[in-house]
């Protein structure tokens, strides 16, 4: 059996508010994205899965990265991409191990 290569592209973007301004979305052009190389036989491991996982949220932190705003805790519209990002990559894969993994890190978080 062979393993097969995929690519998982993993894209950031979230909705930008100004006081007295429209809120604007950025076009897919100019949503950061990343792309995750992986591969099928790496999913058949917890450790595999695990690796992907992490790999999966330090995307979503290059992605969804705290503008400088004199602190550098995130704002909860850099979480939210965050989060968005990592669930949009776990549902991309469709992978059992790996939904599972991120349900968990999901509800101790």
């Amino acid at each position: 059996m062979t393993s097969l290569a995929t690519k998982l592209l993993l894209a950031g973007g979230f909705a930008v508010a100004a006081a007295g301004a429209a809120v604007a979305s950025p076009t897919d052009s100019e949503v950061p994205s990343v792309v995750i190389h992986y591969t099928t036989a790496s999913l058949a491991t917890d450790s595999g899965v695990q690796a992907l996982y992490r790999r999966i949220e330090m995307a979503a932190e290059k992605v969804c990265f705290n503008e400088p705003a004199g602190t550098r805790l995130p704002n909860q519209a850099v979480l939210k991409c965050r989060k968005d990002a990592v669930a949009g990559a776990v549902e991309r894969v469709h992978n059992l191990r790996l939904a599972t993994l991120y349900a968990a890190h999901t509800k101790s978080g």
